[in-house]
């Protein structure tokens, strides 16, 4: 009998002869030889597919199987028990068209030209010529892989019901809300209330909003967005939502429903747009009830290509040289929300390979990173900052992430990490790339255990760009030209926001960092070790090419990537570094 007979949905034609499925789970630790000798025997005495038997018997999680089946194919799969419909995508495919062919229309793209199915089998040809028909040649389809139940399952709870924003309104406004329901583990989306509050959280993933505020005033609940980096209303909703609403979003969080007065904070996890989004719920009581905020984290995008950052060449080879030093310490600093966490990310991607042991400790873990051993602080456990980086020295680290540096024992611990031989990153809240040692001697850090065990700072902050398709340029008046250190005859054009439907009226559509990178040398180090005022080490750091986020600023600016009043809204374009 074949070991690499289907899984559960696939047919056994979807299956990858090159490897298949048996071996493949044997090899990977997943059952053990036994156990596929016992499901093959059974195989033998009917038909049924390998992998449906697998979890019949219990040896392989159904989530499990559908992974290995997605990387055998070489398709993504996707958890439909944790997706959130999409009205859209819904809308191109009938259900009777979705019954018959068991397929599921998961997310189409903001362009209409992308539309994501999950389906048994992702190979299925006559189907997938067929849905091509119904949506139009102007519409690129992306199969993912689900199981059968999974697919029959969704298609009951996802059709029938009303999913747009406007429409849950309505239905609720006509009729009334069983609280009941909201807790139940069945037969849920017949409740409008569950599916406005995964509408709103698909909305706000579609907008790439970063945050979620449901903030309850007297008479109504205010719905904002946080989009590339400042808050938009996008909702007010009457009061008597606000009850439901709360405890809907604390159930999916995991938090105590009885618990209105004491801050709670919680987590939960749903399929938007056909992959995986993390939203961390924080819940605070106020004047007019418990105002919840939700921190969006999608994984899927969450890792960026060093590249991307787009230093100027000079402050391209400061990080390069820093990240080549074998130990030290490199701290990125700004203000919340600023990418620091991201920028990490990229940096520890770039390093990250088979030969170099990384380690993190994070509050909390963001987004998963291959190879790299990654955990996170525990209160419960009694473990902080500086106990965890004593424990992820005997890890035997090449690398060490240190979330935030925040007191004196997380700081003189990771720079003990980095005088013993290694390299270690971490942030710290500062104002500037300059404000490392102030604030690092402000906490009770000694000069002379900074001295020579700083590699280097990055300082960063985010501003939204311009909407390449209806950004326009214009002659730069007297105080612009001032600002941009322009002579009165420059023919330099910066440009400026106008708004437009790509952008949604707001000029501005994604952001980019501003960067400044200061590479300590010995110079500096002996300064730092005398305590040197903040004025000599700008002026030394200068002296030595040190470029301030003002001027990566303006040279933006310069580049038609953003604008002055945008550049002058995150940093002092007047007041130096």
């Amino acid at each position: 009998m074949d070991a690499g007979a289907a899984a559960p949905g696939p047919s056994a034609a979807a299956t990858d002869a090159r490897a298949p499925l048996g071996r493949r789970l044997v090899a990977g630790g997943i059952i053990s030889a036994d156990q596929l000798r016992i499901a093959l025997t059974e195989q033998g005495q009917g038909d049924e597919a390998l992998g449906r038997i697998l979890v019949r018997l219990g040896f392989v999680a159904e989530a499990v199987m559908r992974e290995q089946l997605g990387e055998a194919l070489g398709r993504a799969s996707i958890d439909l028990d944790a997706a959130v419909p999409d009205a859209a995508a819904l809308a191109l495919v009938p259900a009777a068209l979705a019954r018959r062919h068991r397929v599921v229309p998961v997310s189409l793209d903001p362009a209409g030209q992308r539309l994501a199915l999950a389906m048994a089998d992702p190979l299925d040809l006559v189907t997938l010529d067929r849905l091509r028909a119904q949506v139009g040649p102007g519409v690129e389809l992306d199969p993912l892989l689900a199981g059968e139940a999974a697919v029959d399952t969704a298609i009951d709870r996802f059709y029938g019901h009303e999913l747009s924003v406007d429409g849950i309104l309505h239905e609720i406004e006509t009729g009334e809300i069983d609280h009941a329901s909201l807790q139940a583990g069945s037969g849920e989306y017949s409740q409008p209330l569950v599916r406005l509050v995964d509408a709103l959280l698909a909305d706000a993933v579609k907008r790439e909003a970063s945050d979620i505020h449901f903030e309850p005033e007297a008479g109504f609940v205010r719905i904002r967005y946080r989009i590339d980096g400042v808050l938009r209303q996008v909702r007010s909703l009457h009061a008597r939502f606000w009850s439901p609403i709360a405890v809907r979003l604390k159930v999916m969080a995991g938090m105590n429903i009885a618990e209105t007065r004491a801050p709670q904070d919680g987590r939960t996890e749903l399929s938007i747009g056909g992959h995986a989004i993390d939203f961390r719920v924080s819940a605070v009581r106020t004047t007019h009830g418990e105002n919840i905020v939700l921190r969006v984290l999608d994984r899927h995008k969450g890792i960026r290509n060093l590249d991307a950052l787009g230093l100027d060449e000079r402050n391209r080879d400061a990080l390069g040289a820093m990240m080549a030093r074998p130990e030290g310490i490199i701290l990125v600093t700004g203000p919340t929300g600023s990418g620091k966490t991201t920028t990490l990310y990229s940096m520890l991607a770039h390093l990250n390979r088979e030969g170099v042991n990384i380690v993190t400790l994070e509050d909390p873990v963001e987004y998963p990173l291959p190879l790299v051993r990654q955990s996170e602080v525990n209160e419960a456990a009694r473990l902080d900052f500086a106990d965890g980086i004593r424990s992820l020295m005997r890890q035997d680290p090449d690398i060490i992430l240190v979330g935030e540096i925040r007191d004196e024992a997380t700081a003189t611990m990771a720079l003990r990490a980095a005088m013993t031989g290694h390299q270690v990153y971490a942030t710290l809240h500062t104002g500037s790339a300059l404000g490392v040692v102030p604030r690092l001697l402000d906490i009770g850090v000694l000069p002379d255990l900074l001295a020579g065990h700083v590699i280097g700072a990055l300082g960063q902050r985010l501003v939204r760009r311009l909407c390449p398709r209806c950004k326009t340029s214009r002659r730069p008046d007297e105080r612009e030209r001032r600002l941009l250190a322009l002579d009165p005859d420059t023919t330099a054009r910066p440009c400026h926001p106008v708004g437009c439907q790509a952008c949604d009226g707001q000029g501005f559509r994604g952001r980019l960092p501003l960067v400044e990178v200061l590479r300590f040398d010995a110079e500096l180090d002996e300064r730092i070790a005398r305590r040197a005022t903040r004025r000599e080490i700008r002026e030394a750091a200068r002296a030595r090419g040190f470029v301030p986020l003002a001027a990566d600023g303006v040279r933006r600016v310069l580049a038609g990537e953003t604008s002055l009043a945008e550049v002058a809204r995150v940093v002092d374009l007047g007041g130096g570094a």
